[in-house]
């Protein structure tokens, strides 16, 4: 939290700051709207005794830009920043139009600051269903902020480095991170463990992306988060006949609910996923992850272990 608060002026900084410790802890966004209270999101959310004002607004912006507005053009035309430690900001205000194409954002007026938390060894209870002697291609399905990323991050950091408490040797990631979310890159540097043998193509579209990593840094293993478009599809067949095995996440509530998406379900039933981790919420706000095969067998349900 230290880098977001370097980020925040004070007047915003001590209403957080005054928060219990245990708040403060399980934070995961900080929403800052001009002329609304300050919103500060953890287990659920929770709206702060302080009105944002327009100056604090354009004191949030100036420190982002670092007094260079528009040196953000292509983070502006993004629609977020990402900050030192892997956090990601994103951005709402006036949209500028070229070409019938965003070109920037201005008049910045909503701020939504949201906290990069790394969870290491998250995954490694389903390490001996997805690696056998080698890697199984799997996918991560589940709702938004059930843990998606985070996971996939962490077995990202595995396959990359390897194990020693568990016989996985390490092999090439390619990581594509087109939101800046898994790495978390900041001036094309990781902020975020993602292993010693990744290469990431930061805030490059997934489908370009894999094609760039397979023709330039021969991965062992591509990694892309949120794969869904058709163009994502023929990037994940090339990279299936190029014996790459794939790591990937795709929004849903369950295995069925993918196979509804007519890309995900064409590359599903060619072979291209051999294991699906669905990750859900429980009735007492955990979160827990079933595994399945691609046969549809359930392979484990753990509750409790979700991110």
């Amino acid at each position: 939290m230290e880098n977001i608060f370097a980020y925040l002026p004070e007047t915003l900084r001590n209403p957080i700051l005054n928060l219990p410790s245990s708040t403060r802890n399980e934070i995961e966004e900080i929403r800052v709207r001009i002329g609304q209270p300050l919103e500060v999101i953890a287990k659920s959310a929770s709206f702060l005794p302080h009105i944002v004002t327009p100056e604090e607004g354009q004191s949030l912006i100036n420190k982002l830009s670092k007094h260079s507005f528009y040196a953000l053009d292509e983070e502006l035309r993004r629609g977020y920043i990402t900050i030192e430690g892997g956090h990601r900001v994103g951005l709402a205000g006036k949209v500028i139009l070229e070409n019938s194409r965003v070109k920037a954002i201005r008049h910045l007026s909503s701020f939504n600051i949201r906290v990069a938390r790394e969870k290491i060894g998250i995954s490694e209870p389903l390490l001996p269903f997805l690696f056998e002697k080698e890697w199984r291609s799997t996918l991560i399905i589940g709702a938004p902020q059930t843990g998606k990323t985070t996971m996939l991050r962490d077995l990202a950091r595995i396959a990359s480095s390897g194990m020693d408490t568990f016989p996985v040797p390490p092999r090439k990631v390619g990581i594509i991170d087109e939101r800046s979310e898994i790495a978390g890159c900041v001036r094309g540097i990781p902020q975020l463990d993602v292993g010693m043998r990744a290469d990431v193509l930061d805030a490059c579209p997934k489908a370009e992306g894999m094609m760039m990593m397979i023709r330039s840094m021969s991965p062992d293993i591509l990694v892309a988060d949120e794969i869904g478009r058709q163009e994502d599809g023929q990037a994940v067949a090339e990279a299936v006949n190029s014996g790459i095995k794939l790591m990937a996440t795709a929004h849903g509530n369950s295995l069925e609910e993918v196979m509804k998406r007519p890309m995900l379900k064409a590359i599903i039933e060619e072979g291209a996923f051999k294991r699906f981790v669905v990750l859900s919420y429980l009735p007492d706000g955990r979160r827990g992850f079933s595994l399945f095969n691609d046969r549809g067998q359930r392979l484990v349900e753990l509750k409790g272990k979700g991110t």
